[in-house]
């Protein structure tokens, strides 16, 4: 496959987990329930998608050569990735008991706020590995 497959599919979990966020910051001030569904929704298709992209990640990731310049980069791309699918898959379960949907807790919605501030620190390392770097990009 000529073209990388993980920067078509990164997209998605990104949206969802923003959005995820956002939610998350607008029911600190509107308590209602169809914005804390929205968010739990979200962090649901976020973490279904991010395991998608972390495999085609990781896929691209055994692709770079031994000892290439952008090595040290991809790793601390790839741990601060998995770093955010763990924090928004651990905020999420914290709203869900005995199978329900609950209000989200102080705990879940910093998880969540944490989450973004290493996915935003992910996406950074991303544009650093392909504008840098030059990984993933085709030579003409």
């Amino acid at each position: 496959m000529k073209h990388p497959l993980h920067p078509a599919l990164v997209h998605f979990p990104v949206a969802c987990w923003t959005l995820a966020s956002m939610a998350d910051a607008l029911s600190l001030f509107w308590r209602t329930g169809p914005l804390q569904l929205l968010a739990a929704v979200l962090l649901a298709l976020g973490c279904a998608l991010g395991l998608l992209a972390a495999t085609a990640g990781f896929i691209e990731l055994l692709k770079l050569p031994a000892n290439h310049p952008a090595e040290r980069t991809a790793y601390q791309h790839m741990g601060l990735a998995l770093t955010s699918w763990s924090l928004y898959a651990a905020s999420l379960f914290l709203r869900i008991d005995h199978q329900q949907l609950i209000a989200p807790s102080l705990l879940a919605l910093s998880l969540s706020g944490l989450g973004l501030l290493t996915l935003l620190a992910t996406g950074w390392l991303g544009g650093k590995l392909v504008y840098g770097h030059g990984v993933g990009v085709t030579e003409r």
